[in-house]
Protein backbone atom coordinates (compact mmCIF):
# COMPACT_ATOMS: atom_id res chain seq x y z
CA UNK A 1 0.00 0.00 0.00
CA UNK A 2 1.34 3.17 -1.02
CA UNK A 3 2.50 4.86 2.37
CA UNK A 4 1.74 8.87 1.00
CA UNK A 5 -2.25 7.01 1.13
CA UNK A 6 -4.31 8.41 4.06
CA UNK A 7 -5.15 6.69 7.09
CA UNK A 8 -8.82 4.95 7.52
CA UNK A 9 -11.07 7.25 9.36
CA UNK A 10 -13.96 4.68 11.28
CA UNK A 11 -15.48 5.93 13.97
CA UNK A 12 -12.78 3.83 16.59
CA UNK A 13 -9.72 6.03 15.01
CA UNK A 14 -11.79 9.56 14.85
CA UNK A 15 -9.93 11.57 17.40
CA UNK A 16 -12.56 13.69 19.41
CA UNK A 17 -9.55 15.49 21.48
CA UNK A 18 -6.74 17.60 20.56
CA UNK A 19 -7.28 16.35 16.96
CA UNK A 20 -4.54 18.85 15.53
CA UNK A 21 -2.05 16.00 16.78
CA UNK A 22 -3.57 13.46 14.46
CA UNK A 23 -0.86 12.34 11.39
CA UNK A 24 -2.93 11.64 8.52
CA UNK A 25 -0.89 9.30 6.75
CA UNK A 26 0.10 5.85 6.22
CA UNK A 27 3.65 6.77 6.51
CA UNK A 28 3.30 8.39 10.11
CA UNK A 29 1.54 4.85 10.99
CA UNK A 30 4.88 2.69 9.35
CA UNK A 31 7.16 5.32 11.00
CA UNK A 32 5.85 5.39 14.65
CA UNK A 33 6.06 1.33 14.23
CA UNK A 34 9.34 0.88 12.91
CA UNK A 35 11.14 2.40 15.65
CA UNK A 36 9.43 0.42 18.18
CA UNK A 37 10.54 -2.43 20.23
CA UNK A 38 7.31 -3.56 22.23
CA UNK A 39 3.87 -3.13 21.32
CA UNK A 40 0.70 -3.92 23.77
CA UNK A 41 -1.56 -6.08 22.43
CA UNK A 42 -5.20 -5.58 24.17
CA UNK A 43 -7.27 -8.49 23.71
CA UNK A 44 -10.58 -10.67 25.28
CA UNK A 45 -9.76 -13.59 27.06
CA UNK A 46 -12.20 -15.57 29.03
CA UNK A 47 -14.56 -12.28 29.14
CA UNK A 48 -12.23 -10.07 30.59
CA UNK A 49 -9.34 -7.60 29.23
CA UNK A 50 -5.71 -8.60 29.01
CA UNK A 51 -3.34 -6.00 27.67
CA UNK A 52 0.05 -8.11 26.85
CA UNK A 53 3.78 -6.44 25.69
CA UNK A 54 5.05 -8.10 23.12
CA UNK A 55 8.01 -8.10 20.81
CA UNK A 56 6.59 -7.20 16.93
CA UNK A 57 7.70 -6.61 13.34
CA UNK A 58 6.55 -4.77 10.02
CA UNK A 59 6.25 -6.28 6.48
CA UNK A 60 4.27 -3.70 4.30
CA UNK A 61 0.67 -3.09 5.43
CA UNK A 62 0.85 -6.22 7.75
CA UNK A 63 1.94 -6.59 11.82
CA UNK A 64 3.23 -9.73 12.85
CA UNK A 65 2.97 -10.28 16.95
CA UNK A 66 4.83 -13.84 18.28
CA UNK A 67 5.20 -15.48 21.50
CA UNK A 68 4.46 -18.92 23.54
CA UNK A 69 1.74 -21.29 21.49
CA UNK A 70 0.97 -21.79 25.31
CA UNK A 71 0.17 -18.18 25.59
CA UNK A 72 -3.39 -17.64 26.12
CA UNK A 73 -3.80 -14.25 25.50
CA UNK A 74 -2.29 -15.11 21.61
CA UNK A 75 -4.64 -17.81 21.14
CA UNK A 76 -7.42 -16.18 22.15
CA UNK A 77 -6.69 -13.51 19.64
CA UNK A 78 -7.23 -15.86 16.85
CA UNK A 79 -10.15 -14.93 14.16
CA UNK A 80 -11.22 -12.29 16.54
CA UNK A 81 -11.28 -8.13 17.15
CA UNK A 82 -7.77 -6.76 19.42
CA UNK A 83 -6.22 -3.60 19.79
CA UNK A 84 -2.41 -2.93 19.70
CA UNK A 85 -0.82 0.25 20.59
CA UNK A 86 3.14 1.35 20.32
CA UNK A 87 3.73 4.99 22.36
CA UNK A 88 7.03 6.15 22.47
CA UNK A 89 7.98 9.30 24.88
CA UNK A 90 9.99 11.72 23.40
CA UNK A 91 9.84 14.26 26.13
CA UNK A 92 8.93 15.52 29.15
CA UNK A 93 7.07 18.60 28.81
CA UNK A 94 7.22 21.17 32.30
CA UNK A 95 4.90 23.72 32.19
CA UNK A 96 4.26 26.85 34.55
CA UNK A 97 1.16 25.21 35.91
CA UNK A 98 0.34 21.71 36.85
CA UNK A 99 -1.92 21.40 34.10
CA UNK A 100 -0.40 22.40 31.86
CA UNK A 101 2.15 19.99 32.06
CA UNK A 102 2.31 17.50 29.48
CA UNK A 103 4.65 14.85 27.15
CA UNK A 104 6.27 14.98 23.74
CA UNK A 105 5.50 11.46 22.50
CA UNK A 106 4.20 9.52 19.30
CA UNK A 107 1.66 6.55 19.30
CA UNK A 108 -0.19 4.68 17.24
CA UNK A 109 -3.41 2.47 17.83
CA UNK A 110 -4.43 -0.35 15.52
CA UNK A 111 -8.02 -2.36 15.34
CA UNK A 112 -8.68 -5.58 13.72
CA UNK A 113 -9.51 -9.37 13.34
CA UNK A 114 -5.77 -10.91 14.26
CA UNK A 115 -5.07 -14.26 12.73
CA UNK A 116 -2.82 -17.22 13.99
CA UNK A 117 -0.37 -17.92 11.08
CA UNK A 118 -0.25 -21.04 9.68
CA UNK A 119 2.25 -22.86 7.73
CA UNK A 120 6.32 -22.70 8.07
CA UNK A 121 6.79 -20.86 5.31
CA UNK A 122 4.82 -17.69 6.24
CA UNK A 123 5.74 -18.37 9.93
CA UNK A 124 8.90 -17.94 9.30
CA UNK A 125 8.45 -15.03 7.28
CA UNK A 126 6.82 -13.19 10.18
CA UNK A 127 9.93 -14.45 12.24
CA UNK A 128 12.07 -12.69 10.01
CA UNK A 129 10.06 -9.70 10.69
CA UNK A 130 9.76 -9.66 14.24
CA UNK A 131 13.61 -10.44 14.42
CA UNK A 132 14.84 -8.01 12.37
CA UNK A 133 12.75 -5.31 14.28
CA UNK A 134 14.65 -6.10 17.45
CA UNK A 135 17.83 -6.17 15.84
CA UNK A 136 18.76 -5.59 12.39
CA UNK A 137 21.32 -8.33 10.47
CA UNK A 138 20.16 -10.80 13.74
CA UNK A 139 17.98 -13.55 11.29
CA UNK A 140 20.78 -14.16 8.69
CA UNK A 141 23.77 -14.20 11.54
CA UNK A 142 22.03 -16.48 14.44
CA UNK A 143 20.51 -19.87 13.65
CA UNK A 144 16.96 -20.27 12.44
CA UNK A 145 13.98 -22.07 14.78
CA UNK A 146 14.05 -25.79 14.16
CA UNK A 147 10.73 -27.70 13.79
CA UNK A 148 10.17 -28.08 17.28
CA UNK A 149 10.88 -24.53 17.82
CA UNK A 150 8.68 -23.17 15.47
CA UNK A 151 5.76 -25.38 17.25
CA UNK A 152 6.11 -23.52 20.42
CA UNK A 153 5.89 -20.76 18.70
CA UNK A 154 2.18 -18.35 17.89
CA UNK A 155 2.54 -15.98 14.95
CA UNK A 156 -0.35 -13.13 14.97
CA UNK A 157 -0.97 -11.05 12.01
CA UNK A 158 -2.70 -7.76 12.42
CA UNK A 159 -3.62 -5.82 8.67
CA UNK A 160 -2.99 -2.18 9.11
CA UNK A 161 -6.25 -0.94 7.71
CA UNK A 162 -7.60 0.86 10.66
CA UNK A 163 -5.41 3.03 12.55
CA UNK A 164 -4.69 6.43 13.81
CA UNK A 165 -1.54 7.95 14.59
CA UNK A 166 -1.68 11.29 17.66
CA UNK A 167 1.89 13.38 18.04
CA UNK A 168 2.83 16.06 20.55
CA UNK A 169 5.75 17.69 19.51
CA UNK A 170 7.78 21.28 20.98
CA UNK A 171 6.99 23.28 23.83
CA UNK A 172 4.63 24.03 26.61
CA UNK A 173 1.38 25.90 25.97
CA UNK A 174 0.80 28.07 29.46
CA UNK A 175 -1.99 29.89 30.21
CA UNK A 176 -1.34 33.88 28.89
CA UNK A 177 -0.87 35.12 32.70
CA UNK A 178 1.51 32.23 33.38
CA UNK A 179 4.08 33.46 31.47
CA UNK A 180 5.35 36.44 33.60
CA UNK A 181 5.78 34.06 36.55
CA UNK A 182 9.32 33.35 37.62
CA UNK A 183 8.95 29.20 37.25
CA UNK A 184 11.26 27.49 34.60
CA UNK A 185 9.39 26.00 31.38
CA UNK A 186 10.83 23.55 29.08
CA UNK A 187 11.13 20.40 27.70
CA UNK A 188 13.32 17.46 28.78
CA UNK A 189 14.00 15.14 25.47
CA UNK A 190 13.62 11.92 26.22
CA UNK A 191 15.66 9.19 24.06
CA UNK A 192 16.01 4.77 24.71
CA UNK A 193 19.76 4.74 23.65
CA UNK A 194 21.76 1.05 23.67
CA UNK A 195 25.06 0.84 25.29
CA UNK A 196 27.90 -1.50 25.04
CA UNK A 197 27.13 -4.88 24.48
CA UNK A 198 27.84 -7.56 27.27
CA UNK A 199 28.99 -10.90 26.01
CA UNK A 200 27.14 -14.29 27.67
CA UNK A 201 29.89 -15.05 30.25
CA UNK A 202 29.40 -18.80 28.62
CA UNK A 203 30.50 -16.85 25.20
CA UNK A 204 33.15 -18.86 23.61
CA UNK A 205 36.93 -17.61 23.78
CA UNK A 206 37.52 -15.83 20.29
CA UNK A 207 34.18 -15.51 19.36
CA UNK A 208 34.23 -11.21 18.68
CA UNK A 209 31.30 -8.82 18.76
CA UNK A 210 29.13 -8.90 14.93
CA UNK A 211 29.03 -6.18 13.34
CA UNK A 212 25.34 -5.49 13.41
CA UNK A 213 25.16 -5.70 16.72
CA UNK A 214 28.53 -3.22 17.62
CA UNK A 215 26.32 -0.69 15.57
CA UNK A 216 23.39 -0.52 17.87
CA UNK A 217 25.92 0.74 20.50
CA UNK A 218 25.15 4.60 21.13
CA UNK A 219 22.37 4.49 19.21
CA UNK A 220 18.91 5.99 19.54
CA UNK A 221 16.21 4.38 18.56
CA UNK A 222 12.85 6.20 18.90
CA UNK A 223 13.77 8.88 15.95
CA UNK A 224 11.73 11.61 16.09
CA UNK A 225 9.34 12.17 13.09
Amino acid sequence: MNAELPLSTTERTTLHRLRERGQASRAALYAVLDAGLICHLGVIVDGSPVVLPTGYGRAGDTLYLHGSSANRALLAADGHEICVTVTHLDGLVCARSVFNHSMNYRSAVIFGIARLLTGDERRLAALHAVTEQLVPGQWDYARRPTRKELAATAVLELPLAEASVKVRTGPPHDEPEDYEADTWAGVVPARLTFGEPEPDPDLRAGIGIPAHIAALAGRTRNVML
